[in-house]
């Protein structure tokens, strides 16, 4: 592996251990056993670890976020989207243990940020509309919206919400989660269907 692709992935690892501010660029060259004047040759300081990080995280999210119009899904396959989703966020949990810290930080990283999370919304609402096309969902535009944001917040929040109380972060817990809150406005059926696996996905 490239010393520019160790001191990425060193990073990352130290960032989601510890937090991203509680992490120094001479920590991570100690880490990994090079001089700190070699990390700096690849990475001028922090800011640019964490926007290629950021970047990357962008790169592996974005195949989830434009599927195709014209894909005929199965009901399974909404629930797969949503845990492909959590490991991504999983992977790169720092961004978001201290999300208004660090993009109050670094503004670029902010704007980022937020057009992320407006594409999450748009295939969130895309994907819900073809299942209230498909007579699965009950609930109208309105409250729909609203699910939408309940969704991303949990998305955003829920890792970092069972760290602080001292949980090992799971993403089995946020996909449970993020169904619990689909299922009341799935027509009967599909809701039955949701809830008992959403208590399976509990159980592994």
């Amino acid at each position: 592996m490239k010393t520019r692709d160790r001191i990425l992935e060193c990073a990352l690892l130290l960032f989601n251990q510890q937090g991203e501010p509680n992490v120094s660029t001479l920590e991570i060259a100690n880490e990994l056993e090079i001089s700190p004047g070699n990390l700096y040759y690849h990475f001028h300081g922090k800011e640019p670890l964490v926007m290629e990080l950021f970047e990357r995280f962008q790169h592996e999210l974005a195949p989830l976020l434009d599927p195709p119009a014209d894909a005929r899904l199965d009901a399974e396959d909404y629930w797969l989207f949503l845990h492909l989703i959590v490991e991504r966020l999983s992977h790169y949990r720092f961004l978001f243990q201290d999300l208004s810290n660090l993009a109050s930080r670094l503004p670029k990283l902010a704007r980022g940020i937020r057009n992320l999370l407006n594409s999450i919304k748009r295939t969130l609402a895309s994907l819900l509309a073809r299942l209230k096309a498909e007579g699965q969902v009950t609930s109208d535009t309105q409250a729909l919206g609203q699910l939408v944001e309940q969704i991303t917040m949990t998305l955003l929040f829920s890792l970092d919400y069972q760290r602080i109380l001292d949980r090992e972060g799971e993403t089995r817990v946020v996909v449970y989660q993020i169904m619990m809150l689909v299922a009341p406005h799935l027509k009967p059926g599909a809701r039955h269907a949701a809830e008992q696996l959403a208590l399976h996905y509990l159980e592994d």
